[in-house]
């Protein structure tokens, strides 16, 4: 499997987990011109900005690396774009997780809620 395969299995597995918790996917790779957001969901008036790793061989170091603060600031940029389009979860609370898929010594699918913030 090349990269973009395992980036895509791995979301479909996050989706899979999210709906299983009962969250409701609103949009899945939301782009613009700035950055995507992999995973888009809702539950409990909480709209969920949600980056996925696919990480088989990966470390914690490794998620700090692929999550700098760079790219925390496009998630950012780009989840104030979305929510400028669709005013309808205006008076939503808005929570940044991270899904990390397959890391050694962690579940399988491990969901880190509040990964960070503004």
């Amino acid at each position: 499997m090349n990269t973009r395969s395992i980036g895509n299995d791995g979301e479909n597995r996050a989706v899979k987990f999210l709906q299983d918790k009962g969250y409701s996917i609103i949009d899945r790779n939301w782009r613009t011109r700035t950055g995507e957001i992999d995973i888009i969901a809702y539950k409990n008036e909480t709209i969920v900005f949600i980056e996925v790793k696919t990480l088989p061989n990966g470390t914690i170091d490794m998620i700090k690396r692929e999550l700098n603060y760079q790219k925390q600031q496009r998630i950012l940029k780009t989840s104030k774009r979305f929510l400028l389009n669709h005013r309808q979860y205006s008076n939503s609370y808005v929570r940044y997780d991270v899904i990390v898929i397959d890391m050694p010594g962690f579940e399988t699918v491990y969901h880190i809620e509040n990964a960070f913030s503004e």
